[in-house]
């Protein structure tokens, strides 16, 4: 094959190497191969798959998908799945890794005669090869013959649900599938382990978006004004992942509630657009991340519109901010997820109980399940390709999710291990529809103080989210952001802030 010329910019860029602007330079072609090769190594323990049965991973990656019925097509990003092995950026390829040999094959849809006109310059194999670091490249329509020539006792097929959405993955499919044996129980969770493991050259994409995010916060943290609306802090932070870090996407629709809005968990859907204009007074809770080569991170900050936190906002953001604290100061290896929740919650009902809302002892706080009244969802959950990353709940394999209310909302019970990247994010807030039953009775009621709590009620929520790292020793927070109430109140005002 011929060098593709178009393979390298005007700075004679390498064709493997990723990079949006000034932002991040990722070696695609290391990363992958480096991957790849330890996944051949650990597939077998992971997949328990027989060392005889042992053939050729076939992935399939992701597709076009288009608004509807019209011709309109939403802007590609690639399935997760396939990307980690691969690194593709295109829609409707394929690949194969054979385990035995470590070989990897990419398989590339045949130009039609006028995509040229439409889509830009049509690539040749080369441009592939070179762009991704495989061993081969074939068309599509090849795929069946070149797999065939691989004599592979099995093909293995991704099968598999995801433990967060509880969606199914669909079997990949090709013209001439029904030729070969198809092994679809070992993959899913061999390569869903994988991903809970990030290397080092991983780390440093997710910790590259983090402080791309964090950055963003910081703009908005300094513009925010009582008398804006919601959709503009959004659209500021928006505008500064992509033209200042290269981040073309956010990894989830971001959250910018103010007022009661910042007690609505996933706020900022079509149904609740952003749309309400900030008033002096008000909580805003942000969380809000960026992506960068499918990586994503996911920060959540909380201020005061206005710059100063009222008493009862310092008292809420005081209890979070204890509980952030204790859980990075008790997180290491070894420790198990669920018993870090509890950490939070016992933080933030103590708090809550020395500012008068509640009453009664706190191991009877905690046992009757308390917490779940205020912080109704998991203290985090693990983070990568995915914002709610794979790997939290596998069948037959590490702890089951807890069915108690509160705990049964934690994305992950695992043990905590070095190179995991979760999230760490304590929660307090105001619902009505959770509050306001209790408050009228049942199990609850004898905790509570009604006439203190119905205070705080349309005050909204605090949530405070970092992106975390387990190391050999502890753990380490991807990307700084002020977190101390002097810390906000000085920034908000004009204050320097490093992100580090």
């Amino acid at each position: 094959m011929s060098p593709d010329p178009s393979l390298h910019g005007s700075e004679g860029e390498a064709p493997y190497i990723h990079s949006v602007g000034n932002g991040l330079r990722i070696d695609r072609s290391r990363l992958h191969s480096v991957l790849r090769e330890l996944f051949m190594h650990r597939f077998r323990s992971l997949s328990r798959v027989h060392v005889d049965d042992t053939g050729v991973v076939l992935l399939q990656g992701g597709t076009v998908k288009h608004m509807y019925s019209t011709d309109t097509e939403h802007l590609f990003r690639q399935e997760p799945y396939f990307h980690y092995l691969f690194g593709v950026d295109e829609p409707g390829c394929y690949g194969a890794h054979d385990i035995r040999t470590c070989q990897a094959f990419l398989f590339v849809p045949r130009p039609s005669p006028d995509q040229e006109v439409w889509m830009g310059p049509v690539r040749n194999l080369t441009y592939y090869l070179q762009k991704y670091g495989v061993d081969e490249v074939h068309y599509v329509d090849e795929m069946a013959t070149v797999l065939k020539q691989m004599a592979p006792p099995a093909l293995h097929m991704l099968h598999g649900r995801d433990s967060d959405s509880g969606r199914g993955m669909p079997l990949a499919h090709f013209h001439g599938i029904s030729d070969f044996q198809l092994e679809r129980s070992g993959l899913f969770v061999a390569l869903t382990e994988m991903r809970v493991f990030k290397l080092d050259m991983e780390v440093e994409i997710m910790r590259y978006c983090a402080r791309v995010a964090a950055s963003a916060h910081i703009r908005v943290l300094q513009a925010v004004r009582p008398g804006m609306y919601e959709y503009q802090l959004e659209s500021l932070f928006l505008h500064d992942i992509y033209s200042e870090g290269g981040c073309r996407f956010s990894p989830y629709t971001p959250i910018f509630g103010s007022g009661p809005n910042s007690a609505v968990l996933h706020y900022g859907h079509s149904g609740a657009p952003h749309d309400r204009r900030i008033a002096d007074g008000d909580l805003v809770l942000a969380d809000a991340g960026a992506e960068y080569y499918r990586y994503g991170s996911d920060l959540t900050v909380t201020f005061p519109a206005n710059g100063r936190f009222s008493p009862r906002q310092r008292v809420v953001y005081e209890a979070v901010l204890d509980a952030r604290r204790a859980v990075l100061a008790a997180m290491r290896p070894e420790v198990c997820w669920t018993d870090l929740h509890l950490v939070a919650e016992e933080r933030i009902l103590a708090a809550l109980t020395r500012a008068g809302l509640l009453v009664g002892d706190p191991a009877e706080q905690i046992a009757a399940r308390l917490g779940a009244l205020f912080m109704p969802h998991g203290l985090g959950h693990f983070l990568g390709k995915q914002t709610h990353d794979v790997g939290g709940y596998v069948a037959g394999r590490f702890r089951e999710r807890p069915t108690q209310p509160g705990l049964d909302r934690l994305r992950t019970a695992r043990i905590l291990e070095p190179h995991m990247v979760l999230t760490v994010e304590p929660g307090c807030y105001f619902i009505p529809a959770l509050l306001e039953p209790a408050l009228e009775g049942g199990p609850l009621h004898r905790f509570l103080v009604p006439e203190e709590i119905r205070c705080y009620m349309g005050m909204g929520g605090v949530r405070l989210e970092d992106d975390v790292l387990v190391t050999n020793e502890g753990c380490e927070v991807l990307a700084s952001l002020p977190r101390a109430v002097e810390e906000v109140e000085a920034v908000m005002a004009g204050a320097d802030w490093m992100v580090v």
